[in-house]
């Protein structure tokens, strides 16, 4: 029997197969879980479907439900969780693993955060921290038995990450919105909980600048004197969803060989 035997979640959103998302839900599928899947339909739904549909394979759980997902839209998350709804009935844990700015301000030139324009910085806040509310509550309905609720955060986050940010400010944002919604949810048996990885080599990691920098520095200065891998946050978030963590919420894990614990 697996940690997460007889339950079902869902899962968002699976870019490719570095994604967090996709390490998540492996570890989740192993350990018995029934998973649904989002995933951004870009220009081409289909071209995207096929993509992320080759990832899920790839990780062995092709065969589970996928459904296409613009955070951004609140007509496609009721269209989401209406079609989650007909497929699944309930569901007992939600994983928000998404996030996105305008690369050309994640960048670590002098001044690059002072120029951040006020709708990339609203996008910003909207993809990246708000759509954690908007789809929690949207899962409310399909969690009448309380469930388990987790996000996916960064040290950008508390700490000033040179290149991150206006990502840096959105992700403060989930994590106090994290918090506010665990205060919320505790009477309905609702847990919400956040993860800072550290950095992993994602398509949205990329597109932060001298991320190859934060890779060394972290190897150089954390206790384990590594980086992490995707697959120990899958771990993690597998500990969050299951009930060895029932009496957890409100809190952020961190996921990172220590390197949060280290002062310069």
């Amino acid at each position: 029997m697996g940690l997460l035997a007889g339950k079902k979640g869902l899962i968002l959103n699976i870019a490719n197969d570095r994604s967090i998302a996709a390490h998540i839900a492996r570890n989740a599928v192993n350990q018995g879980a029934t998973c649904g899947f989002g995933f951004l339909p870009m220009d081409n739904p289909e071209k995207s479907e096929r993509r992320v549909r080759k990832a899920m394979e790839e990780f062995g759980f092709g065969h589970e439900w996928l459904y296409p997902i613009d955070v951004a839209k609140d007509e496609q998350i009721e269209k989401f969780f209406t079609a989650a709804r007909e497929r699944f009935g309930t569901i007992d844990f939600l994983v928000h693993s998404l996030a996105f700015a305008d690369r050309a301000f994640l960048q670590k030139d002098p001044g690059n955060f002072t120029t951040t324009p006020r709708n990339v910085f609203a996008q910003a806040l909207d993809i990246s921290a708000y759509s954690l509310i908007a789809l929690t509550r949207a899962a409310l309905s399909l969690m009448p038995n309380g469930g388990s609720v987790i996000a996916l955060t960064y040290l950008g986050g508390e700490k000033v990450i040179p290149g991150y940010n206006v990502m840096g400010v959105a992700k403060a944002a989930l994590e106090a919105a994290a918090r506010y919604l665990a205060f919320d949810l505790g009477p309905r048996k609702i847990r919400v909980n956040t993860i800072s990885a550290g950095p992993v080599r994602t398509l949205s990691a990329m597109a932060v600048g001298g991320i190859d920098e934060m890779f060394a520095h972290v190897q150089r200065k954390a206790p384990l004197q590594r980086n992490i891998d995707a697959d120990e946050v899958g771990k993690t978030a597998v500990y969050l969803l299951s009930d060895l963590s029932s009496g957890v919420t409100g809190e952020n894990i961190y996921v990172d060989s220590g390197f949060n614990t280290v002062g310069l």
